[in-house]
């Protein structure tokens, strides 16, 4: 008898730590297909469709301008509000976005996973992946806010490190990543995490310049506290490549970067593990 030969074989994972990448590879059509799917399904049967990716930014700067930048009078370093705001909140959505749908991933996918074999990182992967598209449009705005202002003769200066906003988004994704993957590993068992967890990200944001810069942090401890959110570096780094103002520091942003390898590497261990069993337990 001609001996079979199989396509694929399903080995039990051996180490916590280890992440199969050649496995991740060969499914890169379904993970091309996740992305499809959170693009196209996010504002289904919507009205203003794809717009929304503009109308969202433009409504959340404008209530900046009204109660930070009006009511509050709390300083942007100069800059228009509006240019200000848009860098802060593209960066920040982008973040926020991940943390909250990869911290669901295993009960918004437990009726897939529990029906059929394939690598569950990519469901969170293709979140991250997915979001790209979104800050993508979304910095697209704050470049039509960047020429206008620049026609209306506000000086901007950008600096040489915009050659590094690759590595920002990558950071912010793979802290969004890790912490995204350890929410949802412990929301198998502890559903009201759910909950909290989003309240969190809400408080957050209070405690990263996103809405004002760290120069207008004067207390030395709460500056100190501030510097200690993993988030704050890749912000404020970004502010400074594309509007040359904020805080540059490689000290700052080698931090934000072993913060997310150590981050990820919990979050990959937790996650592999819990995905064992916890269609027991969902």
């Amino acid at each position: 008898m001609q001996e079979q030969q199989w396509t694929t074989v399903i080995k039990p994972q051996g180490r916590l730590w280890e992440i199969d990448f050649k496995e991740i590879w060969r499914y890169r059509d379904l993970w091309a297909m996740y992305v499809k799917r959170d693009i196209i399904t996010q504002y289904k049967q919507t009205i203003l469709g794809p717009l929304w990716f503009f109308v969202q930014p433009a409504l959340t700067t404008l209530m900046y301008m009204i109660v930070f930048g009006g009511i509050a009078k709390i300083p942007t370093d100069g800059l228009p509000q509006p240019l200000f705001y848009l860098a802060g909140i593209c960066v920040w959505q982008y973040f926020a976005d991940c943390l909250n749908k990869t911290s669901s991933t295993f009960i918004a996918n437990q009726g897939v996973f529990g029906k059929v074999y394939f690598p569950r990182l990519i469901a969170p992967l293709a979140t991250v992946t997915s979001n790209l598209v979104k800050l993508g449009i979304q910095f697209l705005l704050f470049l039509i806010v960047y020429v206008y202002y620049l026609c209306c003769g506000i000086v901007v200066s950008p600096t040489w490190t915009l050659c590094l906003l690759p590595v920002l988004v990558v950071m912010i994704a793979g802290l969004a990543l890790g912490f995204g993957i350890i929410v949802s590993s412990l929301t198998t068992k502890y559903r009201d995490l759910t909950i909290l967890f989003s309240f969190i990200v809400q408080l957050w944001m209070y405690a990263t310049p996103v809405i004002y810069p760290l120069s207008f942090i004067s207390n030395e401890k709460l500056r100190f506290i501030m510097t200690l959110n993993p988030v704050t570096g890749i912000i404020e780094a970004f502010k400074y490549s594309v509007l040359g103002v904020g805080e540059f520091s490689w000290g700052l942003l080698g931090y934000s970067f072993g913060f997310m390898c150590v981050v990820l590497a919990i979050g990959i261990v937790i996650f592999n593990k819990v995905q064992r069993s916890f269609m027991d337990t969902v």
